[in-house]
This record gives C-alpha cells, structure tokens and sequence, in this order.
C-alpha cells in the first residue's frame, strides 16, 4: 500500500474520542499488534482549518498516547492510506490514518501584561 504524508501546518487537531485498542477481531476481542509485538490504539480526532472546516478521522498509533478527549494534540508523523477490502460480497473501501506519535500541542503563550496596563487597571 501506498503512504501519503499528511501535511498538518495548517490544521488543528482535538481529541474527540480518547484513545482505545484497536481490535482485530470484535468478536475474540484480539488487540492489533504492530510488527514488534505492540497494542496499536485508535484515536478520534477533529481535524479544522483556519476556514473552519472539519473533518472527523480515527488515527492509528502504537501504544497508548496518554491525551484525553478535549485535548489539543498533534499526530506527529501522519500519513494516509486506501484501503479495500470484500466481506460476504460487498465491496468495501476508503482511507485510513496512522501516525507515529499523538502528543499533546504546546499551550499558546499567554502574552505578560505590560506594566502600563497593570498601572492602569491599580488606577
């Protein structure tokens, strides 16, 4: 299958569904392991752009990111992939998102208030 690189520069992403193992059979409850034997999770994250469109994707990683639902974050290493597949007959696809790391973004910097507003706001 084919990669492609997800630019994220200009999205932000939410954490809207917290982070849960992906299962390879809904039925045994079997975990997906990535090739070195680790859980593989699945997040639900927004993704917006700075004209306020939104699109909501499940993100794939290895082991447990550690954000909750709420949390601005950043899927570091994002990449996408088509996917196919036929189960009892009917054709299936889309694509899928996998990441190498889901960490949460720094928090915007909140500007010192300037010793002439504070002078002001003694007054």
């Amino acid at each position: 299958m084919r990669n492609i690189p997800v630019d994220i520069t200009a999205l932000t992403f939410v954490c809207v569904a917290a982070p849960r193992p992906k299962l390879v059979d809904q039925d045994t409850g079997e975990v997906k392991a990535d090739r070195d034997g680790n859980p593989v999770f699945t997040v639900g994250l927004s993704a917006a752009n700075a004209a306020g469109r939104v699109e909501l994707v499940n993100v794939s990683v290895t082991g447990d990111p550690g954000v909750s639902v709420g949390q601005i974050v950043n899927p570091v290493g994002l990449v996408a992939f088509p996917w196919e597949q036929v189960r009892n007959g009917e054709r299936r696809w889309g694509i899928a998102y996998r990441a190498d790391q889901i960490t949460p973004a720094a928090p915007a910097a909140v500007p010192a208030p300037s010793s002439s507003s504070a002078d002001a706001d003694a007054a």
